[in-house]
């Protein structure tokens, strides 16, 4: 069984900087996709940033320059280093990734964490 877990969120003031983490783990064969997303009170769930297994990154136009995602193929995680926060970044964030599991190596699945919470205060 396959989990993803969050961690690193927190209360922070504006202009601030928190890096979020999300490790997988479980019997996997392979990770390719890993996004951040984010979901503030009363608003849908968006993508925050993506990063292909091979390091390629695309992110939302409201972060670009202050957030960067990366990731550790060896320890199964991604990061989310966000710098420069502003109250608008408040949200919950959840790790999303696209894997295969050592059961069925040629089958991809979407697992989602269950969320980390940001808070940013002006």
């Amino acid at each position: 069984q396959v989990q993803l877990v969050e961690s690193g969120g927190g209360l922070v003031q504006a202009g601030g900087s928190l890096r979020l983490s999300c490790a997988a783990s479980g019997s996997i064969a392979a990770i390719n996709t890993m996004r951040w997303y984010r979901q503030a009170p009363g608003k849908q769930r968006e993508l925050v940033a993506a990063i292909t297994w091979g390091g390629s990154t695309n992110y939302v136009d409201s972060v670009k320059g202050r957030f960067t995602i990366s990731r550790d193929n060896a320890k199964n995680t991604v990061y989310l280093q966000m710098s420069s926060l502003e109250p608008e970044d408040t949200a919950v964030y959840y790790c999303y990734a696209v894997i295969a599991t050592s059961s069925r190596p040629s089958y991809d699945m979407d697992y989602w964490g269950k969320g980390t919470l940001v808070t940013v205060s002006s």
